[in-house]
Parts: structure tokens; C-alpha cells; sequence
């Protein structure tokens, strides 16, 4: 059996390039050929990913989410074994399969764990999210943070980005439509969310990646916000991250389906796992058990 491991050689100052020999003596624990490509660029990534797709038994790959939604953009639909060493600032689809930081335990998960098909999102049929699909307050932070910023400051990074950015919390009318469902309204943030966790806190905490469905929530404000209503905007994402399934508030719009399709302005842009994706209106489909990856044998998914 063959195994492809992609990782990026500046990636955390260069510290997975120092793991190479104990990466590939793991990985050889379990499969006979193990090629280690080390990537220049997000579309050397994807071109890489997509041929260890059609060639290997495996792919696995180190790095954060963005990487991850890269490499699930890269195999689409193809039906190849996943493994993922979590390197990023926040890892929340680490976080949300119970997959360690640490590489040596990490690594025992990919040669070690179980097999699992889990679901993930397509969206406009074109794009994928494992995790989350999100707009609105503070989501432009994922992907306008620079990285040497993330570097030296990890998670606080964001927070800095965040405050200096992306405090207006500005609203965008939307059309949700959800099952027989159809809402209209002015929102501040909409996240669809796959996974349990988002920007490192547990918002969604009872889903499921493998229940076929997905958890919709649509933080709800009137018209343009005064300074009172910024506030309460703010406190209200606080208590949404803080409180995840908890949370009860009349500003706040809850649904759960497998397919959501939401009408936007085309000022609005979509963060998908923490990259920029497109703006407008979004079709999101739920692709059930469609991606087949390692996880901890003793882990709920």
C-alpha cells in the first residue's frame, strides 16, 4: 500500500520539517510506500492532493483548517483515505473529531485508529467546507489575518485582526430557506456549521459529522446598528460562542437540514473552514458520509 504525506516545510517556523524522520518511520508502520512532498503553494497543494487521490491507498497531510479545506477541494468526491496531522492556530476540525495536536499522537490515529465515512458540505457545487460555512461578524477575520501574524501570536492574532477590522458588525439582509422553512431577515452572522467546533470553542458541541445533517444558526438584528446595538450584537455572538447549543435568544434563528440555500447581496462573502469563498447567494448541500478519514478509536464522532 502506498501513502502520500504533504506538508508545508515553513509551516510553524519550520518545525514539521524537523519531524520528517519519525513521520515516515510511523507512517511505513503501516503502509509500504511512503512518499513525503513537500508543497510551494496552496494550488501545488491541491494538484498534489488531487493525484495522491487517483495513485495512493492514502493521503494524509499536516496543517490548519484552510489546509484542510484545500485538500477536501482538491479529491472532491473521490473516495481515498485521509490522514491529518493538525498544525494550525485553531484546528477546529481537529477539535471536532478528537484528533491531537501533538504529531507522534496524531500519528497513531492515522496508523492506529479507525476508519470512519463522515459527512461534508458542497457547496454552489463547486466548493466543499468540512466544518463550517459563515458570514458576517468577525468571519473575514479567518482569512485576512496575516500569517506571520498567526505565527507569533497563535489565536490572539485573530483577536487583534478582529479588533481593528471587523468591529462595525454591520447588517446584510437574507433569505434562508431550510426544508419547508423560509426566513427573512436582517442578520449580523450566519454560521452552517458541520462540525462541533468553531474558532476554537465548542458552538456546536452535540453535532455530529456523520448525522446528515447540518446545524444553521442566524444572529438577528434590525436595519443599521447604533452604538447600543453593536453592543448587543457583540454580547450576543459572545453568548452564541460561549453558550453553543444552550443558547436561547429571540434574535437568534436556529434550523437543521441537509440542504440550506441562502439568498445574499453580492457584498456578502462566505468564509468556508476559514477561507474566503464566494459572495452572494449559496446553495449548501449536505454530502453524506462522503469523506473517508482516520480518527481516534475511542473518539464519538
Amino acid at each position: 500500500m502506498k501513502c502520500l504525506f504533504l506538508y508545508n516545510p515553513n509551516s510553524g517556523k519550520g518545525k514539521i520539517q524537523k519531524k520528517m524522520p519519525l513521520i515516515e518511520r510511523i507512517l511505513k508502520t503501516r503502509y509500504d510506500e511512503v512518499e513525503l512532498y513537500a508543497t510551494k503553494s496552496a494550488e501545488d497543494l491541491q494538484r498534489k492532493a488531487a493525484e495522491g487521490a487517483a495513485e495512493c491507498d492514502a493521503v494524509v497531510f499536516s496543517g490548519g483548517d484552510g489546509t484542510f479545506n484545500l485538500v477536501l477541494g482538491a479529491i472532491g468526491e473521490e473516495k481515498i483515505d485521509l490522514g491529518y496531522l493538525p498544525s494550525g492556530t485553531v484546528n477546529d476540525v481537529a477539535r471536532s473529531l478528537g484528533i491531537p495536536k501533538n504529531i507522534k499522537k496524531a500519528l497513531k490515529v492515522v496508523v492506529g485508529g479507525r476508519r470512519e465515512n463522515l459527512d461534508c458540505m458542497r457547496v454552489n457545487d463547486t466548493d466543499y467546507a468540512m466544518y463550517v460555512v459563515a458570514a458576517g461578524a468577525f468571519t473575514g477575520a479567518t482569512y485576512s489575518t496575516p500569517q506571520k501574524k498567526k505565527r507569533r501570536f497563535g489565536r490572539l492574532g485573530y483577536v487583534f485582526e478582529c479588533w481593528k477590522k471587523h468591529m462595525k458588525f454591520n447588517t446584510f439582509p437574507i433569505e434562508v430557506t431550510c426544508g419547508e422553512s423560509t426566513e427573512k431577515t436582517k442578520a449580523v452572522l450566519v454560521l452552517v456549521m458541520n462540525g462541533r467546533s468553531v474558532a476554537g470553542l465548542p458552538v456546536n458541541k452535540k453535532a455530529s459529522m456523520q448525522d446528515g445533517k447540518m446545524e444553521i444558526a442566524v444572529l438577528r438584528e434590525r436595519g443599521d446598528l447604533n452604538f447600543w446595538g453593536r453592543a448587543r450584537a457583540f454580547f450576543g455572538i459572545i453568548r452564541l460562542f460561549l453558550r453553543g447549543p444552550k443558547c436561547e435568544s429571540k434574535h437568534l434563528l436556529r434550523l437543521r437540514g441537509d440542504k440550506v440555500s441562502i439568498k445574499a447581496e453580492e457584498d456578502v462573502v462566505w468564509d468556508l473552514d476559514g477561507e474566503k469563498g464566494d459572495s452572494g447567494n449559496v446553495e449548501i448541500q449536505l454530502l453524506s458520509k462522503r469523506v473517508t478519514m482516520f480518527v481516534p478509536k475511542n473518539k464519538k464522532i
